[in-house]
């Protein structure tokens, strides 16, 4: 699964995010309602985890906002208010499930799980991505170009899978840092500058028209011919 942690509790965001990450899944933190509703928006989540009580947009409002914005990604609320009354408010609200405070690690993970089953029957991610002649599996972790397999690593291949589900798009240093590095900040290296060059060596060595473009002081963007 992918999914977004909303929470403002800083040692909570870490300890969710940690035990997300060590079942296999990968996980994203916004830490206000405002940046959570922005990422959750722009990301493609399975499952999106929603502190009730946050900073700047509150969790109810965020889901509220995101359901008239016709994002229909699974919302699991997390909450200290657990009366009748108040998970009825955060199911009215577009929730899809909702887990009073405290909690098990082990419940929260089968909740958000059946939650990802649920969207997969309807509107599952992708398994492959396509842009030209560029091919990317995501289950196999294999990519071609032209028929020909192009052999990278751990970290390229996240970098590339993200430039592609977001082909034809401008895709900014900062959706980088977060979603392919977990960083929640500039830490001031060219850690992408590098790892964009080696992965268009790879991909665009030996072909006549480059894949992926960077686009002046915006960001890059994967797309098939052309100039960027």
């Amino acid at each position: 699964m992918r999914l977004l942690i909303i929470e403002d509790d800083r040692e909570a965001a870490s300890y969710l995010s940690k035990a997300f990450r060590e079942a296999g899944h990968v996980a994203d933190l916004a830490a206000d309602g405002l940046d959570g509703y922005a990422l959750a928006r722009e990301g493609a989540y399975d499952v999106l985890v929603v502190d009730r009580m946050l900073p700047k947009l509150d969790g109810l409002s965020l889901i509220r906002s995101l359901r008239e914005q016709g994002v229909e990604t699974p919302v699991l609320i997390l909450s200290a208010l657990g009366q009748v009354d108040d998970r009825v408010k955060g199911l009215r609200a577009g929730g899809d499930d909702y887990l009073p405070k405290p909690y098990a690690f082990s419940e929260l993970l089968a909740r958000a799980e059946v939650l990802s089953r649920r969207r997969g029957g309807a509107a599952a991610e992708p398994t492959a991505y396509r842009v030209g002649d560029l091919e990317l599996d995501r289950l196999s972790h294999r990519v071609t170009r032209g028929g020909q397999e192009i052999v990278l690593q751990p970290r390229e291949f996240r970098l590339l899978e993200y430039l592609m589900r977001h082909a034809g798009q401008v895709v900014t240093r900062t959706m980088l840092l977060e979603h392919v590095w977990d960083y929640h900040f500039d830490p001031q290296t060219n850690v992408i500058d590098v790892h964009v060059s080696r992965l268009r060596a790879k991909v665009d060595k030996g072909f006549e028209r480059p894949m992926i473009h960077t686009v002046r002081g915006a960001g890059y963007m994967v797309r098939a011919g052309g100039e960027a």
